[in-house]
């Protein structure tokens, strides 16, 4: 029969014991706790040894039962002052208890009777009664006593006294199980353990011992291989912020250059009028997006790239009426969490672009909306264009699909004609998700000649807008997009991309 070292050594301590609580065979041993657990466990499976459980429950004085069973409880160092001046006010209290103990004590003297309350001149007023004067030991100091005493009294004794429940209301005592092992050699350890012959046992094969030859004095220890261990979750990145760097690295590589931008904050000039959607436009006001409070306003660009806006609506550009009213520049502006990435669009258009030229960006934006598993009020928004001579909406349908399913990893995709204030003809993109059905996540359509031609821009451009996080559910393979942001541990080990 083979035996571990630490089995070999428990035997033939356990031999000369007979029958011992564990603790007592932890020191015989000098081994650590869990090495002894493990020994008597693989014994017990050889049927060399048996143990012994004695599980109780027990309770034991908590530090402010100890700090009470020095002091006595706030009720009687209440008393005693009551004893000595017949009437107290709550000020005089606190000389001999703590503001939490103060708080608690009208009502446990009323309780048990030691003293009556009346209020004078607005203070209370606690007179001693007669069985103030005559209270003698309760069941509870009884029980804060045997505690003081022993340490750790049974369940089923203090019962006998006082509700446990009260002694953990109080926080005087708590309840905790205590178990109780004993160890004992079986007939068959006892005729083995004689013929038992412990060497030191080492782990690691050194130089020293094979030049020695001491390696023929010791044993090696067993490893199997395949017995469970403590999984472990190396550090990683969190699987949404994978996502997000895995996108961006393949843009990139298809040849887009990336925006950025400092502010999550814009001006409804570059979220709004830069991309020709008119200032009585509904999602424009407080139900579609958010506004700051403070500060309210922020700048303008140049005079001549406003003034062009201006016209294109007021009277309109590029053969365009345009929408026919006074613009306003206060209105302009107006500052507000960025709505929607296409904002980012419209500056890098004004800035200048290389032509041909394809630019994205990733960016989070806030929009009023009800949480639930596809909508967020803050998430993020990949954004993009491509700006070209012979650019048409065929062009546009073929990334927006290569996009989908290359890169998003959707297996169907379709699309259906939609409407915004900024492109023409637009168009909605819709992707089957196995859980949820058919989701909606980006629309597209080639930017309007009177938002490009304001912005200096002649050529065509194409452009897209699409929620990150909800292709995100397809390659992470959930059906709630809350999960993105979630602090569930199991979730952030085990979630897996796929590619």
């Amino acid at each position: 029969m083979e035996l571990s070292y630490g089995e070999k050594l428990t035997l033939i301590k356990l031999n000369g014991l007979k029958k011992v609580k564990f603790e007592e065979l932890v020191k015989e041993t000098g081994l650590e706790q869990v090495a002894v657990m493990r020994a008597v466990l693989g014994l017990q499976a050889k049927e060399l040894a048996k143990l012994h459980e004695r599980s109780e429950k027990v309770v034991k004085l908590t530090e402010t039962g100890k700090k009470y069973a020095e002091i006595g409880l706030p009720e009687w160092r209440a008393l005693r002052l009551l004893r000595e001046r017949g009437k107290v006010t709550l000020d005089d209290l606190r000389e001999v208890l703590s503001d939490d103990e103060l708080k608690p004590i009208v009502g446990l003297l009323r309780k048990e009777g030691w003293a009556n309350v009346r209020k004078e001149d607005g203070k209370l007023i606690l007179e001693i009664t007669e069985k103030g004067l005559k209270a003698g030991e309760r069941p509870i100091d009884k029980a804060l006593k045997l505690l003081a005493e022993k340490g750790v009294v049974p369940v089923k004794e203090i019962e006998k006294l006082v509700p446990v429940k009260e002694l953990k209301r109080r926080k005087i005592g708590e309840e905790e199980t205590l178990t109780e092992r004993e160890v004992e050699i079986t007939p068959e350890g006892e005729k083995l353990a004689p013929k038992v012959e412990l060497k030191r046992e080492v782990s690691v094969l050194t130089p020293e011992l094979i030049k020695s030859g001491k390696w023929r004095e010791v044993e090696f220890r067993k490893f199997d291989i395949k017995a469970p261990v403590r999984r472990i979750y190396p550090g990683k990145k969190q699987p949404y912020r994978a996502f997000l760097d895995k996108i961006r690295r393949r843009l990139i590589e298809m040849g887009f250059i990336e925006m950025t931008v400092d502010s999550l904050i814009e001006t409804q000039f570059w979220n709004f009028d830069a991309l020709f959607q008119p200032q009585n436009h509904p999602a424009r006001e407080w139900t579609d997006t958010y506004q700051l409070k403070y500060p309210k306003s922020g700048f303008l660009p140049e005079d001549e790239l406003v003034e062009r806006v201006k016209t294109a609506h007021e009277r309109g550009l590029a053969g365009s009426r345009g929408w026919g009213y006074v613009w306003s520049p206060e209105r302009a502006m107006l500052l507000m969490p960025r709505a929607h990435g296409t904002a980012l669009d419209a500056r890098q258009l004004a800035k200048g672009v290389e032509i041909p030229g394809k630019y994205f960006t990733i960016q989070r934006v806030f929009r009023p909306d009800v949480l639930d598993r596809t909508h967020l009020i803050e998430f993020n928004q990949i954004d993009g264009f491509v700006v070209g001579e012979e650019l048409n909406f065929r062009h546009l349908l073929g990334i927006l699909k290569r996009f989908a399913v290359e890169i998003a990893g959707a297996k169907k995709v379709k699309f259906l004609p939609d409407y915004y204030p900024f492109t023409e003809p637009s168009v909605q993109m819709s992707a089957y998700h196995p859980e949820l059905g058919w989701v909606e996540f980006g629309g597209a359509g080639i930017f309007r000649e009177e938002m490009t031609r304001a912005l200096g821009i002649d050529v065509p451009v194409i452009a897209w807008g699409i929620g990150i996080d909800r292709l995100a559910m397809f390659k992470l393979g959930i059906d709630d997009i809350r999960y993105l942001f979630s602090y569930d541990l199991r979730w952030l080990r085990e979630a897996k991309l796929v590619w």
